[in-house]
């Protein structure tokens, strides 16, 4: 009883306290269970008590990383060792990390670049900055948001013939995976500057359109109050804040992966596309719908290049080609630092999960690439990579990304 009244407590007041959470002596334990059983029983834990979350997706037996409060690392453990469920500390002071995060900060230099994160306003401003630089830099605005934030990105075009071959990147639609938009805005610095002969002609042949922050509410929140904030800003049910903007798109909604808690990371919203950020910028994709070649959504963390469907295992239209091309892939991103990824199919390789943005995309427009990239330069860290390691996991990255569509333009050879 007493346990559970200090779960109550925390769940009163735990994630509402005003000004920034500070994670001191919160732990973030990688967890093993074996049964589904034991997976239900974690959620109900966690669900509880906001502060504590999952990092990584609970439901698949295997490996689970779970972030829990000082308040609760002794009762969470006791539970795991009831279930005979195997743990290990993977971060033992989750602020320590953030803290290394904000001393590298560009809250208070002008300068853009890849050694710190940078807040919404520096990445904006840095957009407009190339707009001007750049007569090939266009300035988009691919949607709107609950707080009237505009969804800010470029297009990038070296020439008119480029308008039917598109590649769009989205990045940090969910709000704490800084690593994403980081990699993000250095792709596209690449793209301008580069003057490695691959990557230009890869930046040379396509038109580009790059959403470094797809979720500027919660990206901005990130920085401004809480650091492992997740989801959208919209208010549906107080005290809770927000939906999963990326469980939130019109394909399969709410059938996989999703809480009805409203508090819950997962939180699908109240209906489809119920975010005006979802919303709105399904409706820009849908005016380049039929452009896109490549749809590429990051991610952070776990070493993976995902195919669709993430609802289903059953093999997409072109899933041969995909996985073909998804495995030179890997390949050239493990070459320069040694960073092993997995390809697959979504539902198989990493969680079964609905209303995605990158399966609403394939099922719409059957796009012929697209791919879910899990960024991590080195797991071992989570959500909270240290700023050097951003430049390293940016140029793995656009390897890869290099590497599909070459090997693209090879297979297809008669198209093009």
């Amino acid at each position: 009883m007493k346990g559970q009244m200090k779960i109550f407590v925390l769940l009163l007041l735990g994630p509402y306290v005003t000004g920034t959470i500070n994670y001191a002596r919160y732990e973030v334990l990688r967890t093993k269970p074996v049964t589904y059983q034991d997976l239900k029983l974690m959620k109900q834990f966690v669900e509880m008590a906001p502060l504590s979350n999952f990092w990584t997706d609970p439901n698949h037996v295997g490996d689970i990383d779970v972030m829990v409060p000082p308040e609760l690392k002794r009762e969470f453990k006791e539970f795991l060792s009831s279930r005979n469920i195997e743990w290990e500390v993977l971060i033992e002071d989750v602020q320590k990390l953030m803290d290394i995060e904000r001393g590298h900060s560009n809250a208070h230099r002008s300068e853009f670049g890849w050694t710190r994160y940078a807040s919404l306003a520096q990445i904006e401003s840095w957009l407009y900055s190339l707009a001007k630089k750049y007569k090939q830099v266009e300035i988009i605005i691919a949607g709107t948001t609950f707080e009237r934030r505009n969804i800010t990105g470029v297009r990038l075009s070296y020439s008119w013939v480029n308008q039917h071959r598109a590649i769009f990147i989205e990045a940090n639609i969910h709000a704490r995976e800084w690593i994403s938009s980081a990699v993000a805005t250095f792709i596209l610095n690449q793209l301008l500057t580069s003057k490695d002969p691959a990557i230009r002609k890869e930046a040379e042949r396509y038109d580009w359109y790059i959403i470094p922050v797809a979720n500027p509410d919660g990206y901005a929140f990130t920085h401004e109050e809480d650091r492992m904030w997740r989801k959208t800003r919209s208010k549906y049910f107080w005290p809770c804040r927000g939906a999963d903007p990326n469980r939130n798109w019109d394909n399969h909604w709410s059938e996989l992966a999703i809480s009805v808690f409203p508090c819950s990371n997962v939180y699908p919203g109240p209906k489809p596309f119920s975010e005006i950020s979802t919303r709105t910028m399904s409706e820009y994709i849908r005016t380049i719908g039929n452009k896109l070649l490549a749809y590429l959504s990051f991610h952070s963390y776990g070493q993976v290049l995902g195919i669709p469907y993430a609802h289903s295992p059953e093999p997409l239209d072109n899933f041969n080609l995909t996985y073909s091309i998804g495995l030179e892939a890997v390949k050239s991103l493990e070459k320069r630092y040694g960073t092993k990824y997995k390809v697959g199919n979504i539902y198989q390789t990493m969680y079964p999960c609905s209303g995605i943005s990158l399966d609403w995309v394939k099922a719409t427009f059957k796009t012929p690439l697209v791919y879910l990239y899990e960024l991590g330069h080195v797991k071992k860290y989570g959500f909270l990579v240290p700023p050097d390691h951003i430049i390293p996991t940016g140029q793995e990255t656009l390897d890869s990304i290099v590497t599909i569509l070459q090997k693209y333009r090879e297979k297809m050879s008669w198209f093009w």
